[in-house]
């Protein structure tokens, strides 16, 4: 009697396709041999010893979107410069680099959580983040959302200095690279901090950090509700309101009100200060300035806050 025919063929040998699947994987290495376990241990350490009051202790402030800075150099200038963030990520497979190890350290020492996800985890944190495709270099962090200051703290805050109050307005500023030059020059010249309105106005997003080199890190930004309104209490609380625009009734030199408490108002590039804006000023400027071209909103600010720090340094000698 002949042997019944087996229905099912051949059975393949393990040269074909499925050879690399029947091929051991390297092993994992252990937590604590991993490059980023200290900043990780570290980070989990302080949130444990965070006061659970320390929220309610910071100034009431309304927060902005959050974001997902990506790429290792970007990542790495963000914790240096002191960005506030709730995660760093890490794919997990990642090739032994310095600035992924001072990424991993310079977050575990702020407090920051180090999470490990794989690459395609983080190909869907860009993508879902709006930046489909990005190139994270297995790197990102999680920026936490802006906290805006209140108006009145801003205005406290300035009273309560050493040096005459100077705060600057953006009115209908809505190019978060001017945002994050005027903050820069502020910074610089000593500024208090910046003014700016929750509608049609540029907002602290990533562009802005980036443009300012880290000073959106420790200078406050304020948002109003209206800024003719806001500008109305500054000028009740003793400083004067300077507008900048091109056609002024003052040259910016001639400015007499330079050395005391000052708002100085930068209007957009196209329409300038908005009317009731231009109303509340106590002085609209003008930059003297060659030719017919008209100058970028944030060199205008840096012109006239230099102008300011200028007039300031020379009365006090």
């Amino acid at each position: 009697m002949p042997a019944k025919k087996s229905k099912k063929g051949p059975t393949k040998g393990s040269g074909g396709k499925g050879r690399r699947s029947l091929e051991g994987k390297s092993g994992t290495l252990p937590a604590e041999q991993r490059h980023w376990y200290e900043g990780k241990q570290r980070a989990r350490a302080a949130k444990r010893s965070r006061p659970s009051g320390e929220a309610a202790a910071r100034p009431q402030r309304r927060a902005a979107d959050s974001d997902l800075l990506v790429g290792r150099n970007p990542v790495v200038e963000a914790l240096r410069a002191g960005m506030p963030a709730s995660r760093l990520f890490l794919a997990n497979s990642l090739d032994p680099d310095e600035r992924v190890t001072e990424a991993a350290r310079v977050a575990g020492d702020c407090g920051i959580e180090v999470v490990e996800v794989t690459r395609a985890e983080l190909d869907r944190r860009c993508e879902s983040n709006g930046q489909p495709g990005a190139a994270h270099q297995g790197l990102a962090l999680q920026v936490r959302p802006y906290r805006y200051w209140a108006v009145e703290d801003l205005l406290e805050r300035a009273l309560e200095s050493d040096t005459a109050p100077l705060v600057v307005a953006l009115d209908g500023v809505t190019d978060p690279h001017n945002l994050g030059a005027v903050a820069r020059s502020a910074a610089a010249f000593d500024a208090h901090g910046l003014v700016i309105p929750e509608r049609r106005s540029a907002s602290v997003n990533m562009t802005a950090w980036k443009t300012s080199a880290g000073t959106l890190a420790r200078l406050p930004v304020a948002q109003a509700t209206n800024l003719t309104r806001a500008l109305e209490a500054y000028k009740k609380a003793g400083l004067f309101v300077v507008g900048l625009d091109a056609g002024g009734d003052t040259n910016l030199p001639e400015l007499e009100l330079a050395t005391g408490p000052l708002v100085i108002v930068v209007g957009s590039e196209g329409k300038g200060l908005s009317r009731l804006v231009r109303e509340a000023c106590d002085v609209v400027a003008s930059i003297p300035i060659g030719g017919a071209e008209s100058l970028n909103a944030s060199v205008a600010a840096g012109v006239a806050l230099y102008e300011v720090a200028r007039r300031r340094g020379a009365g006090s000698e």
